[in-house]
């Protein structure tokens, strides 16, 4: 039985979803998740008495309430360390990079929303902003991938590679051009961890009615 609950949004569109769901199931631990549908630009009223910011990911489990991405990585990372690596400079390297995509690659959030029924490039070209920030994470998945891979801090997918999961599906969905190979070969990894066909068939099952023009309707 459950014992508490991870509180998500719109499987589709909900990138920093994504990214605690994905904790929370690395780690393995027991919660129930909820889905609230996203209304967009921040407007879902459910949200806003449900958890502290009004925002999701929202994480109860055994008396601790968390309710940030990267707070709920390292929540899980307590239950099981795995979820950093246990080498001391790559652990250093892989909380670097996990909190540089948490604050940072607003040109990519904006310009490149996720929606997971999108598989077509944009029609105008991208800004320069939006190519200076896919060359920043081109740069790291190839470092991070020659670390062992196939993910970026070796063998097992881990807290760094949740927090880029979802800008392996905005890649995936927009055709990103510019990537190396070892990049190529890391959005496929992460693409097709069970973890993610799981998300990506949900997705695919919610109603049409959660669908926001927003995002559907971008040229």
């Amino acid at each position: 039985m459950a014992e508490d609950r991870l509180v998500i949004g719109t499987q589709r569109y909900s990138s920093w979803s994504l990214r605690g769901w994905l904790c929370v199931r690395l780690a393995e631990l027991d919660v129930a998740v909820e889905v609230v549908p996203l209304a967009g630009a921040g407007q879902t009223k459910a949200l806003k008495t449900l958890s502290p910011n009004g925002c999701v990911p929202y994480l109860e489990h055994r008396g601790a309430v968390v309710w940030d991405s990267l707070s709920i990585a390292e929540y899980c990372a307590e239950h099981n360390e795995f979820l950093w690596p246990t080498d001391r400079a790559a652990r250093a390297w892989a909380r670097s990079v996990a909190a540089e995509m948490h604050s940072g690659f607003r040109a990519v959030r904006s310009a490149l929303p996720m929606n997971l029924g999108r598989n077509r490039p944009l029609a105008e070209p991208l800004a320069e902003d939006v190519h200076k920030d896919i060359a920043r994470i081109n740069a790291i998945w190839t470092e991070g991938t020659g670390r062992g891979g196939p993910f970026l801090c070796g063998p097992g997918m881990g807290n760094a590679d949740a927090m880029f999961a979802p800008v392996v599906c905005r890649f995936l969905s927009y055709d990103v051009p510019g990537l190396s190979s070892a990049s190529h070969a890391y959005m496929q990894a992460v693409r097709h961890h069970p973890l993610m066909e799981e998300w990506y068939a949900a997705a695919a099952c919610e109603p049409a009615d959660w669908q926001l023009d927003m995002y559907e309707n971008l040229a």
